[in-house]
């Protein structure tokens, strides 16, 4: 079963993913809730009922925006968005900290940002822990605060939090492994996983998706090692996992970043029997995709402080979203972790970020 072959289209899954990796806006309200303006015009909201006039150009703001170190393809695509972004409205001015993984230094951009005055702030902390003060500080001077991929660890600190759906990866991952035992018979089937750091939630929350999914096949996990996100640390630990595992149906890999080192151990060992399940949506694997060296790759937007651009725009000139009959944007999105395969790779070729 070479990942190579040619194989039947496949139907992209959508019901169990639907349940538990959906994009869906989860819109709450707490008490740091800024307060409707009465007799708002109804141009400036998303729920009028007509044309979108939220592209329409408006009064300019200042947004600021601190995102981390791009030492990772992933996060360097990140930063890259939010800025090209920006630069698709004549009434954004945005003002770009520099790159950092040392709270210390990122919490000192804030504050820069907050005595500068700056209209709202897009912030992908190193660290939302250690970020959460300084941002419930920006919140409490009248800030708003959209909080990116790593949470704060209280709903103050941020007016919206848009997130990519690590569980939801993993769940979107072992669905369409169920999907590929059954469809193409593979009895009692041996499935591998290369998980990224540990200790992180984010790791955790994606072998738990992964798992509780595959469960509903009833399947488990056979081989399991953890990388680092880093390309030498995939290829270790993928040479380890082929040593350890003569033969292999299924290997799913957190991230397209240490694939890279992951592919290059699958190829020195000449090993090729399985089906290569990816996670993030690299270039790389999107090429490989169109190649037939690799089945699939799960997406975790790279978009997330594009989006967060946006709506730090929209909180700044009172606006909403139009697609929503909600007056206010809302305060919680959670973006969609869908399978990227043959079928559908040039639809998302677009959102493919260097490893």
């Amino acid at each position: 079963m070479s990942v190579g072959t040619n194989r039947p289209h496949r139907r992209l899954l959508t019901s169990m993913a639907a349940v538990f990796a959906a994009g869906a806006f989860v819109v709450g309200c707490t008490s740091n809730e800024p307060e409707e303006e009465e007799n708002a015009p109804a141009a400036e909201t998303g729920g009028d009922g007509g044309g979108n006039s939220n592209d329409e150009p408006g009064e300019t703001v200042v947004i600021g925006f601190s995102g981390p170190e791009a030492d990772h393809g992933w996060l360097a695509a990140v930063n890259d968005s939010a800025i090209a972004e920006a630069e698709n409205y004549d009434d954004i001015e945005l003002r770009t900290a520099e790159g950092t993984n040392d709270a210390s230094l990122q919490i000192s951009q804030i504050e820069t940002f907050i005595n500068e005055g700056v209209d709202a702030i897009v912030l992908l902390p190193t660290d939302g822990a250690q970020l959460t003060e300084v941002a419930t500080r920006a919140m409490e001077a009248g800030i708003p605060v959209v909080n990116v991929d790593r949470e704060f660890s209280t709903p103050f600190a941020a007016r919206t939090t848009i997130l990519g759906d690590n569980y939801g990866m993993g769940v979107s991952a072992g669905t369409y492994a169920c999907q590929l035992i059954e469809e193409h018979g593979i009895a009692d089937p041996v499935i591998a996983e290369i998980a990224g750091i540990d200790s992180l939630p984010l790791t955790q929350d994606r072998s738990q998706g992964f798992e509780d999914a595959l469960a509903a096949c009833d399947q488990t996990v056979d081989n399991r090692v953890a990388a680092e996100f880093t390309v030498e640390s995939g290829e270790e630990q993928a040479a380890n996992l082929l040593q350890a595992a003569p033969q292999i149906d299924i290997i799913w890999n957190h991230d397209d970043d240490q694939g890279v080192g992951v592919k290059q151990a699958f190829d020195n060992a000449g090993r090729d029997e399985f089906f290569f399940i990816g996670g993030a949506g690299s270039s790389n694997a999107m090429q490989w995709i169109q190649d037939g060296e690799m089945e699939a790759t799960i997406l975790y937007p790279p978009t997330q402080a594009a989006d967060g651009i946006r709506l730090a725009r929209l909180l700044a000139q009172n606006k909403g979203m139009s697609d929503l009959v909600q007056v206010e944007v809302p305060r919680r999105i959670v973006l969609n972790a869908p399978v990227v395969n043959a079928d559908n790779v040039e639809d998302y070729l677009h959102l493919g970020f260097e490893s």
